[in-house]
């Protein structure tokens, strides 16, 4: 609890996954991918209550194991590809309320950013909260590299057209800063998300992650990058 405002922490971590099978509990240095963000919120000083959301027995029973709330199997129809991460949120917010259990705001946590920690959880909090007017939260990064000024369509002949209006280039350090939603964590405030469906809006905040913080784990290739960087400024 901040600030007497309760919050629950959700981690979402169906057994299915196109670009990596069975990616949320491939093993990431010595436990699954899944349990990382669990393992955060669980150190967490503010979140009252963390549960993980999957349609799978193995997952549930590893979150009871290590102590972690997994008190259903996530229904099939929010179990496919299909699925929207908001619909898994609004179940799981309904499944407590239906037990009376009621909370005012609600922090997703992505098993594919492992590396998000207790104390980024913590300050992204405390910036949500301390925002009387804000809505949600969503974790950022600059967009660098993949600036808008910088991509390009394919036509049907294959021929490359400028993706932006103006065809001129830019120096990178004389371009408008923008960001992408890194996939890090977000954060709603219940009665909105309830209303809206929707962690983006007129009053979200944006709160920047470390740039190592800021890999999602999609494919072999990203587990691969994102365990090299823990180990090289992680591990002792």
């Amino acid at each position: 609890m901040y600030k007497k405002k309760k919050i629950i922490a959700l981690i979402p971590a169906r057994i299915g996954s196109k670009g990596l099978k069975n990616k949320n509990i491939k093993n990431f240095i010595n436990k699954p991918l899944f349990l990382w963000p669990a393992k955060a919120a669980l150190k967490s000083k503010y979140i009252d209550k963390v549960v993980v959301s999957s349609d799978s027995k193995q997952i549930v029973n590893l979150s009871k194991t290590n102590k972690i709330e997994a008190p259903f199997l996530r229904p099939k129809n929010l179990s496919n590809d299909n699925a929207k991460s908001i619909n898994v949120i609004i179940h799981t917010i309904k499944f407590y309320e239906n037990r009376k259990e009621f909370f005012d705001y609600l922090i997703l946590l992505e098993p594919t950013s492992p590396l998000t920690d207790n104390k980024d959880i913590d300050n992204a909090i405390k910036k949500m909260i301390n925002n009387r007017r804000a809505d949600t939260l969503v974790s950022i990064y600059p967009a660098i590299n993949n600036h808008p000024n910088y991509l390009f369509k394919k036509n049907r002949n294959n021929f490359l057209k400028n993706n932006i209006l103006t065809s001129k280039f830019t120096r990178r350090q004389d371009l408008d800063k923008v960001y992408y939603l890194d996939g890090s964590l977000y954060i709603g405030k219940i009665k909105y998300l309830k209303k809206y469906k929707t962690f983006t809006g007129k009053k979200t905040l944006g709160f920047v992650m470390d740039k190592i913080k800021s890999f999602e784990i999609d494919d072999k290739i990203d587990l691969s990058i994102v365990q090299l960087l823990y180990k090289k400024y992680y591990e002792k």
